[in-house]
């Protein structure tokens, strides 16, 4: 066999450390409301993840999806007036603490999260790091 016949590589998963805080999250009333109208069409046991992803100009971007309550191991659920947030533990570290606010502005409205833990956010309120 040649070189080129073995060459082929694929990676392994790692086993990464992952530190898991329980998370608390404040929401206001403008985020409630905000919240309780896009939850209107959900069906029955529909939650609101918030989660982090990689991106945006500052290196992390916050998503917000109504989704079907995940069933795995690996999720910390918080109920705010009878709607449901779920958050995975690998995102529980930067995501306790959090205040949800909703903002209407002439750019259009939409969630805003406000991250005690962030060290630094973008301009644009979408990112942080």
């Amino acid at each position: 066999m040649s070189e080129e016949d073995c060459g082929a590589t694929f990676a392994l998963p790692v086993a990464e450390d992952m530190q898991v805080v329980p998370v608390t999250i404040d929401v206001t009333d403008d985020a409630m409301s905000a919240m309780e109208g896009a939850m209107v069409n959900a069906e029955d046991g529909d939650v609101l993840v918030v989660s982090v992803l990689g991106g945006g100009c500052s290196g992390f971007m916050y998503d917000l999806q109504i989704q079907t309550r995940p069933e795995e191991d690996g999720w910390q659920f918080i109920s705010c007036d009878g709607i449901t947030i779920a958050i995975h533990d690998k995102d529980s570290v930067q995501l306790s603490g959090i205040t949800l606010d909703f903002v209407n502005s002439l750019m259009g409205g939409g969630f805003k999260v406000i991250n005690p833990n962030a060290q630094k956010a973008c301009s644009c309120g979408k990112s942080f790091r």
